[in-house]
């Protein structure tokens, strides 16, 4: 890390993502419009499958791409409503309101970063298509409660943020209808720009394939779609990546870990540290490890000034952002951490004495 500046994440690449890009260079099979895509994002598709334990997995250009699909999948449009929570990057509600539906927002619970199941359950009405949870920092949110509230509506798991995490020995993503994953450069593995639908379901599969490029059913244009095609090198790139993800999430859990038990040793008083809420059932990826803290924004600076690159995700809630706050509601346990919450470099380039000097700067400040 340059300086000893500690980013908050950064991608992980060498020389065999290097040769991988180059390879795809040298073939001149930059795309395809294939109905079963390319040789290297078919390659993809087969390395998430291996590791999710999904049955299908579609490759598209971005994460919200894979929510965009998913939606269109379910037949989600116009006059519809999807519920989402606020607490999450604008991209879920983005993708609810591209396909022409309405985001309604949910508050998340007292005790969790998630979504809240009982918000879920009262914001429900003969319009509502679809919910969305997401799986906020990698943690897994409660899926049980989710399923109860939503009932027979379809449940598409914003899984960005967690793929490699998992509840009750099974991968977040693959728990509901479909899930969508995302493989920008800040996430555990990254295809510069990227994302996954993964379902078990293999009529809604084929819908994705033709979704992705044009209605292409594969001998004619027997559907709506549009072009949300992974180009060749970035699948190639991801493909390398898939290979190394274990580790990666071994050495984010490593220090995680090494992280809580620091900040446990003195944590009582006034500015009392809230540790990351994680359940006995689930094993996070610790995409970002986040606390929350009272005196946020002068814990931020601390951080900052010292040579950490620790940051909120996420100061503004979606509904208080122009887009949406028009008629919204307000979320109090949302709003409330949006200004308490901060997210602390656990990537696997953080070093043992990268995690000490963290704490011992956090520690002091309390």
């Amino acid at each position: 890390m340059r300086d000893g500046f500690i980013p908050i994440n950064q991608p992980l690449l060498d020389d065999a993502e290097v040769d991988a890009a180059v390879s795809v260079i040298r073939s001149g099979a930059l795309t395809s419009p294939a109905y079963e895509g390319g040789e290297h994002v078919r390659r993809l598709e087969r390395a998430v499958r291996d590791f999710t334990g999904a049955r299908h997995a579609v490759a598209v250009n971005s994460g919200t791409a894979a929510l965009q699909a998913a939606l269109l999948a379910l037949d989600v449009g116009a006059g519809d409503e999807v519920i989402v929570p606020s607490f999450t990057y604008v991209a879920t509600a983005n993708a609810v309101k591209s396909v022409g539906a309405t985001p309604v927002f949910a508050d998340i619970s007292q005790n969790s970063y998630q979504i809240n199941p009982d918000s879920v359950r009262y914001l429900i009405t003969d319009r509502t298509a679809a919910v969305i949870p997401v799986h906020l920092y990698g943690l897994a949110s409660d899926m049980d409660g989710i399923f109860e509230a939503a009932g027979d509506i379809p449940v598409i798991e914003d899984a960005a943020q967690s793929l490699g995490s998992t509840l009750r020995g099974k991968h977040t993503g693959t728990l509901a209808d479909l899930g969508c994953y995302s493989l920008y450069p800040g996430k555990v593995a990254t295809a510069g720009e990227g994302g996954i639908v993964v379902t078990g379901d293999d009529k809604t599969h084929e819908r994705l394939l033709a979704l992705r490029n044009h209605g292409n059913t594969g001998d004619s244009f027997g559907t709506f779609g549009i072009n949300l095609r992974m180009p060749e090198i970035s699948a190639a790139i991801a493909t390398v990546q898939m290979n190394k993800l274990p580790s990666f999430i071994g050495a984010r859990r490593r220090n995680a870990a090494a992280l809580t038990a620091l900040l446990r040793e003195d944590n009582s008083g006034p500015s009392r540290i809230r540790l990351p809420p994680v359940t006995s059932e689930e094993n996070p990826n610790w995409s970002l490890y986040t606390i929350s803290v009272p005196d946020r924004d002068k814990l931020l600076r601390l951080l900052n000034q010292n040579g950490v690159g620790a940051a909120v995700y996420y100061k503004m809630p979606v509904h208080t952002t122009p887009s949406y706050s028009s008629g919204q509601r307000a979320l109090p346990r949302t709003e409330e951490a949006a200004g308490t919450v901060l997210s602390i470099p656990v990537h696997p380039a953080v070093t043992a004495e990268d995690t000490e000097r963290m704490a011992s700067i956090i520690r002091a400040a309390q």
